[in-house]
């Protein structure tokens, strides 16, 4: 069973960073992509960033320009740099990992338990 671990998440002033961090437990490289998700109370879960295998990147409008995802393979690891927080930013953060579809879970959906992050006015 594949698990992903978030952690990073915590509370911080309007302006400020967070580092998430999402850590698999198997390569990455056989996730054909991965991705930060948000849920704010009350909403829906949206999709905020995803990076595919090849390293591709894609946001939503409202974190272009202020957040960033990467990852480390060596260290099966994906991150999701945030700068410039505002207070709408407040979500609990899910990373979530599609399996390739060259492995034997092929068209599986994983995600992480979530981490809270919340932006202070």
């Amino acid at each position: 069973q594949v698990q992903l671990v978030e952690s990073g998440g915590g509370l911080v002033q309007a302006g400020g960073s967070l580092r998430l961090s999402c850590a698999a437990s198997r390569s990455i490289f056989s996730f054909s992509a991965m991705g930060w998700y948000r849920q704010a109370p009350g909403k829906q879960r949206e999709l905020v960033a995803t990076i595919t295998s090849g390293g591709k990147t894609n946001y939503v409008d409202s974190v272009k320009g202020r957040f960033t995802i990467s990852r480390d393979n060596a260290k099966n690891t994906v991150y999701l740099q945030m700068n410039s927080l505002k207070p709408e930013d407040t979500a609990v953060y899910y990373c979530n990992a599609d399996s390739h579809r060259f492995m034997s879970d092929s068209g599986t959906t994983y995600w992480g338990q979530g981490t809270q992050v919340t932006v202070s006015s």
